[in-house]
């Protein structure tokens, strides 16, 4: 890789130990996939926050880069494996909470944002059209490149973090023109509304796209999609597709700047989404858990539940998952104060992915596809997907 003076300052050692290790973890994955360079990123977000990932040799390496390591761009981090403020209540073990704080003082020793949120472009970390950035959170990287149109691969927990400490990318992948045009074409005959049918969607498209070698899809017959249903679908794509990218006629950004796939690859019809719900609901299914926000809950989806909760008590536990700071806008705006009083409870800059939750609950409601799988590979719950009106259903029953 051609270096600048800058960045072959870096390597030499001239900005310390720790920028001098991230250049070469750079330079190495550069060097892995034919770079010619560096790119300036403009963010990033670094995924591996939970201490149930980390462990202590995550922990080490973080302390070891915290002793004298400084971001130069806005850096975010991904769903830490509890709530730091309301942990207790969440049922979270004592030695676990300890941990996974000494692991986000060593994200803060290096003036990262200890939001934990796999949405940032909700709370703040926001690119624009075409600005290269190094994100690590599937969902987060395949809605910054499709719905943004910004340019990112999917970094690792510590390729993240290099590029947060020199404010360089290598420049191959989905950096270049060449590598983000639609390969695949989708036409997709009937109508879809909702998270969790947007989240079924992408099961379908991802199941698909492992055959066909993770192509990108070019996506016909969606004529509009929410914010929400778009972060679904994202996240359901990645999960079960590895997909970093996708164009959606009419809606995604770059849709028309590239050739469009000639021939139809494969079509999706009412009855292919049916079909797929179906594998998303288990049978002999015991619901003693429920939660919404996978991807992280927006202002929009925390006021519906409200407006669902108003008056009512639940039964059940109910997480709903999102940003600390979407949070503090629920609080102003007094949907917290009903959410809370119907007895469910927010798990801010956490999720059901990445809390130690493994063995607490029998079976989770949800309206996402990616909380489905994970549900079943990480946590062995049985699951069920649905709307989120139908969740706040299960949750009061």
């Amino acid at each position: 890789m051609k270096l600048t003076l800058e960045e072959q300052d870096m390597l030499d050692g001239k900005y310390g130990n720790a920028t001098q290790k991230s250049v070469e973890i750079l330079i190495t994955l550069g060097d892995i996939f034919d770079a010619d360079g560096m790119v300036d990123v403009h963010g990033v977000q670094i995924a591996g926050v939970s201490y149930a990932n980390l462990g202590e040799a995550g922990l080490e390496f973080l302390s070891e880069m915290a002793e004298d390591g400084k971001v130069r761009v806005l850096t975010t981090l991904n769903p830490a494996g509890m709530d730091r403020e309301n942990w207790q209540a969440l049922g979270i073990d004592e030695e676990f909470a300890k941990n996974q704080n000494r692991a986000i003082d060593a994200f803060a020793k290096m003036g990262i944002i200890t939001t934990c949120s796999c949405t940032p472009y909700l709370i703040g970390n926001s690119p624009h059209y075409g600005q290269h950035i190094a994100w690590a959170e599937s969902s987060a990287v395949c809605y910054a490149n499709s719905v943004i149109g910004a340019r990112t691969n999917r970094e690792g927990g510590p390729s993240a973090l290099a590029s947060a400490i020199t404010g360089k990318t290598p420049k191959y992948g989905y950096h270049l023109d060449e590598n983000r045009h639609g390969e695949v074409l989708v036409k997709v005959n009937a109508a879809v509304n909702g998270t969790d049918e947007f989240g079924v969607l992408g099961k379908i498209i991802g199941d698909k796209l492992v055959e066909l070698g993770k192509k990108i899809p070019y996506i016909e017959g969606i004529p509009e999609a929410t914010i929400e249903e778009l972060k679904s679908f994202c996240a359901s794509v990645a999960t079960y597709g590895g997909t970093a990218l996708f164009h959606m006629e009419g809606i995604t950004p770059e849709y028309n700047k590239y050739p469009k796939p000639v021939d139809i690859s494969f079509e999706i019809s009412q009855s292919d989404l049916n079909k797929t719900r179906s594998e998303l609901i288990d049978d002999d299914l015991e619901i003693d858990f429920v939660s919404i926000g996978c991807p992280h809950a927006s202002i929009y989806e925390i006021e519906r539940i409200a407006s669902l909760l108003k008056g009512k008590k639940v039964k059940k536990e109910f997480w709903i998952t999102t940003a600390r700071p979407t949070k503090r806008i629920a609080d102003e705006a007094g949907y917290s104060k009903i959410i809370e009083e119907a007895g469910a409870k927010f798990a801010a800059d956490t999720c059901c992915v990445v809390a130690p939750i493994k063995g607490r609950f029998k079976g989770i409601m949800v309206d996402s596809a990616k909380a489905c799988y994970y549900g079943r590979a990480k946590n062995q719950f049985k699951v069920k997907i649905g709307p989120i009106k139908e969740c706040v259903e299960e949750a009061i029953k």
